[in-house]
């Protein structure tokens, strides 16, 4: 029950931070592959929020942000950290985030190490002429050997940002 209470909180402050300040939210789904042989891989959903940026060049921009992954299993994954993009070729962009936060594994088969996971992403889309975006993005999750055990699991998402 707690996990759940969590999950809610968790939701609704990246739901009420992106109706002050946000720069985009980002749905993304896709499938996880755990590198435990024994675990369980699944469909996988995730959430992100994007702040507008600090930074701003030409091409480059930086700024914060947080997401929420789920996957089939109930496994979750909330963290926050630092994104970049960077544009090129017109419409075209390569995305990557670093976001340290919280993992807890729904089922023992899918266990990480410890609740404490790094995501890391890289992706590249496309932007459309409403301003929104599309992507393909790689994630790895991995608690960076701050464990003992340090199995990590990766993903493939296709995502649709949604600009305000």
């Amino acid at each position: 029950m707690a996990d759940m209470r969590s999950i809610v909180l968790a939701l609704g402050a990246l739901f009420a931070a992106t109706s002050v300040h946000a720069q985009s939210v980002v749905f993304g789904a896709g499938y996880a592959d755990f590198s435990d042989s024994n675990s369980k891989d699944q469909a996988v959903f995730s959430v992100e929020y994007q702040h507008r940026p600090f930074y701003e060049a030409t091409r480059l921009s930086a700024t914060w942000g947080g997401a929420l992954t789920v996957d089939e299993a109930g496994d979750l994954h909330v963290g926050a950290g630092l994104i970049g993009l960077y544009t090129f070729a017109d419409r075209w962009f390569v995305e990557g985030s670093v976001m340290p936060g919280y993992f807890s594994k729904s089922e023992e088969l899918n266990d990480l190490g410890g609740s404490f996971q790094i995501r890391s992403l890289l992706g590249v889309g496309y932007t459309l002429n409403s301003g929104n975006k599309v992507s393909m993005a790689l994630t790895h999750k991995s608690n960076a050997s701050t464990q003992r055990e340090n199995p990590g699991v990766n993903s493939v998402l296709l995502r649709y940002h949604l600009a305000f």
